[in-house]
């Protein structure tokens, strides 16, 4: 499952995660690999016809009461937001969201972690500052077309 990529920065933080994916199960790929796999996943015939059509300008802020789907410690969501806070005169927001479904944020096959709500500091492309060991962000978020 992919999550909804809007910008250039969400689509590079999925390639981090694909290749984060392949290391753990023995098999790495370079960067410019798991570009090309982002772009499939989204339907397009390669890394070059995906960035055409995406850009790094900001989306549209969230606002409080929007659908959102995404990516939160490498478990797919969809959410409402139910808080947010404009940090750093625009470069930056504090958003709670509260996810339709528990999300296991624990890999272990012996132990889980269910979380119900998160508060993240994003970007306006959507990606947290905050980082797992292997790079990829925290949080990756994008609105929901309703």
């Amino acid at each position: 499952m992919s999550p909804n990529i809007h910008t250039l920065d969400q689509a590079k933080a999925r390639a981090r995660e694909i290749r984060a994916e392949f290391a753990a199960a023995g098999s790495p790929i370079g960067h410019a690999a798991a570009l090309e796999k982002v772009a499939g996943e989204l339907g397009h015939r390669s890394w070059n016809a995906l960035s055409a059509r995406l850009t790094n300008q900001p989306e549209v802020p969230l606002q409080v009461g929007d659908r959102v789907a995404g990516r939160y410690l490498g478990q797919g969501f969809d959410a409402r937001v139910l808080a947010v806070r404009s940090l750093s005169e625009g470069s930056a927001m504090a958003i709670t969201l509260k996810f339709d479904q528990p999300v296991d944020v624990v890999t272990f096959d012996s132990f889980s972690f269910f979380r119900n709500r998160v508060t993240a500091t994003i970007s306006p492309g959507g990606t947290s500052f905050a980082k797992t060991g292997d790079g990829v962000p925290h949080l990756i978020v994008a609105r929901l077309d309703e």
